[in-house]
């Protein structure tokens, strides 16, 4: 029997990803427009580091055009004990310390760990006598859980042939697969969905700081700074259009991807990961916030539409009045010319 700890460490980094494309397959019953439909990732490099008195090879790839991928497999002598959560911290320091160096923030990254057995004979029903140690990994969590905490975690689960198992959570999935080989499916479809969760959270970041941006600039909108604002209004209305147009062809490329994966064991392995990762949560606040950021420009647009008009009709009675102070100043001129001596 072998037995694995992979980390999957997605990051947002500051730049963009060229070289040659990574190949990833989909053996499990899978129509060759699948692979198509999953975003292409790009060959990065490779970095090691020594942890526990061992070499470890973290190997990383991009997703263009800015999410790096940093991933690691170790062998372990034994998942279903406690001393996991220290080698599992130490992986995750040194992919964080990674992503630092192409300049990525933590704070828009996603860590998960796969926990993957293999070279088995028999069930993997067989592993659930460790079901309280499994779950607790699998929510990276290292005090013992209520057994009904346990029993819910398990449940979310998912089987292809009657020798396999896999069990998905929210920070880490855990795969019982004989056939070593098959489990790349597995990380690839995790990874795929951890991918789709990361994308969805700087989407909705992104819209975030748009709608923040509008409301300074209408709250700030007043008295002798109104025509400066206004400038930015304009500039920003601009910005509004574009961030809008895109924000939404990204959405619709995030979904599309997805549909594309049909309705073969791949979609309802990614189905089940995405339900535990509250992606369509995500979708449901990116979309009212689009909804927002197209209330605002109409409120804007009306209202400068407005000022605009507020502008032009002090204008004309300006020149109006200016006018009618020459045609006076002239009427005035012309009575001492004819009535001079």
């Amino acid at each position: 029997m072998k037995q694995q700890l992979c980390i999957i460490f997605l990051g947002e980094v500051r730049v963009e990803f060229q070289g040659e494309v990574f190949q990833q397959q989909l053996v499990k019953s899978a129509p060759s427009y699948v692979v198509k439909a999953i975003p292409a990732q790009v060959i990065v490099g490779q970095e090691t580091a020594e942890i526990d008195g061992r070499e470890i090879v973290f190997h990383l790839r991009g997703y263009p055009p800015d999410i790096l991928l940093i991933q690691c497999v170790v062998d372990v002598e034994n998942l279903f004990q406690p001393d996991i959560f220290n080698l599992e911290a130490k992986l995750n320091v040194q992919v964080q310390t990674i992503l630092k160096e192409y300049g990525g923030d933590i704070d828009y990254s996603e860590d998960y760990s796969i926990f993957i057995v293999t070279d088995y004979e028999g069930e993997p029903e067989q592993f659930l006598e460790h079901a309280p140690i499994i779950a607790s990994l699998l929510k990276s969590e290292r005090m013992e859980l209520d057994p009904k905490e346990v029993d819910y975690t398990l449940k979310a689960q998912i089987k292809y042939a009657k020798n396999d198992l896999t069990i998905i959570d929210w920070d880490g999935a855990i795969v019982f697969d004989p056939v070593p080989a098959d489990t790349a499916e597995d990380i690839e479809l995790l990874t795929l969905a951890n991918l789709q969760l990361l994308r969805h959270r700087i989407l909705d970041r992104q819209l975030e700081e748009q709608l923040r941006q509008m409301s300074n600039i209408v709250l700030e909108r007043t008295g002798r700074n109104m025509l400066i604002a206004d400038r930015q209004l304009v500039n920003n209305l601009k910005e509004i259009i574009r961030i809008r147009m895109s924000s939404i062809s990204q959405l619709q490329r995030l979904e599309r991807d997805i549909k594309l994966i049909g309705d073969w064991y791949s979609a309802r392995y990614y189905d089940l990961a995405s339900n535990k990762f509250k992606i369509e949560e995500w979708r449901k606040a990116i979309r009212s916030k689009l909804e927002s950021l197209e209330d605002i420009y109409a409120v804007i647009a009306e209202n400068f539409s407005v000022s605009a008009k507020h502008r032009a009709e002090w204008a004309q009675i300006i020149a109006f009045f200016i006018l009618q102070v020459g045609w006076f100043i002239i009427i005035i001129l012309e009575f001492f010319y004819f009535t001079r001596d």
